[in-house]
């Protein structure tokens, strides 16, 4: 399969053949760690659900927010059972609630499969009610594209599920839409006020239906050609605002295109990601590398390993004799 500029195929479920030619231009395998020049953050190649790698990894640091993407609707289900999906789960779910601080916040992506009884949903969150955390909100993200049909609901969510570990503090945020309907009259020391007179911002609050973000499709620059599921940065970055603070510590131990890390670059915090996988794990370190560079936030339609792999097949042609 050739991988010029728009030929990278989705990375999770890419052929061994493929994967052979992307192997060597990972700069991790499995165990072992990056960190960036600026000391700002940790990309390691390893297994969520491995304790002990998790523990050395975090070498006794806390997080005060985890943003964890599972991957739940990919290739788990042709590998395991829910019961044993649910089993992993609660395994990376242990580690996550161990290099927490002691009031932080728990955010986790996952989907709803409702061609087969919504699952995992409901057995992940009857599996968080037995943990010690405390859940908060239950997110959507609504995508303005949806898989079209003509004999059901066009399916348009996204799940996010916010738990907290003890109190952690909430930093209010605003989306960019205005508020345009007034009404919520009440008296205020003798004056009649509406909604509006009494916000603090003209612009509306996020709820746990989020209908103003984007989700990636090739035509975004932040978009990360090969990665199936990308969420978007704005909804992460809205994420990492509201529940940590700069210079906090956010973890991510599916780190995949590498969206927190890179949303902990813009707004000054320090991530620790984790990924089994060492092709996602190169992806991570390239898009800050690319970020800091550039200033792009992904490659739009373009191979990231498009310049190497061209100069690899030019050497092999090369090697063959007329």
């Amino acid at each position: 399969m050739s991988m010029d500029r728009n030929a990278l195929s989705r990375l999770d479920t890419a052929t061994e053949q493929i994967r052979r030619r992307l192997r060597p231009l990972c700069r991790l395998k499995s165990g072992e760690v990056w960190e960036d020049e600026s000391g700002r953050h940790v990309v390691a190649c390893g297994d969520a659900a491995d304790t002990v790698f998790i523990k050395s990894l975090f070498r006794g640091r806390s997080a005060s927010l985890a943003v964890h993407d599972p991957p739940y609707n990919l290739v788990m289900f042709t590998r395991r059972s829910v019961s044993e999906f649910i089993e992993w789960c609660r395994r990376w779910v242990d580690n996550t609630h161990d290099i927490l601080a002691d009031d932080a916040s728990l955010y986790v992506w996952l989907g709803a499969d409702q061609k087969n009884h919504f699952q995992p949903l409901p057995q992940f969150m009857a599996m968080m009610a037995e943990t010690e955390f405390a859940s908060r909100s239950y997110i959507t993200m609504r995508n303005q594209r949806g898989y079209g049909t003509q004999k059901n609901w066009m399916a348009v969510r996204q799940e996010l599920l916010y738990y907290t570990k003890g109190s952690p503090a909430f930093q209010v945020q605003y989306t960019d839409i205005p508020k345009i309907l007034r009404g919520y009259y009440k008296d205020v020391r003798g004056v009649r006020t509406e909604n509006c007179e009494r916000s603090h911002s003209a612009k509306i609050r996020p709820g746990n239906v989020w209908v103003d973000i984007q989700q990636v499709f090739y035509r975004m620059h932040e978009n990360v050609n090969g990665c199936y599921g990308q969420k978007p940065l704005q909804a992460i970055e809205r994420i990492v605002r509201a529940s940590s603070r700069q210079n906090d510590t956010v973890a991510d131990f599916f780190a995949h295109s590498g969206t927190t890390l890179l949303a902990c670059e813009k707004t000054d915090r320090r991530c620790i990601t984790v990924d089994i996988d060492p092709v996602f794990a190169e992806v991570t370190i390239r898009r800050l590398e690319r970020y800091r560079e550039t200033g792009e936030t992904g490659w739009q339609a373009e191979n990231m390993f498009a310049r190497e792999l061209a100069a690899s097949a030019t050497v092999s042609d090369s090697a063959v004799p007329p």
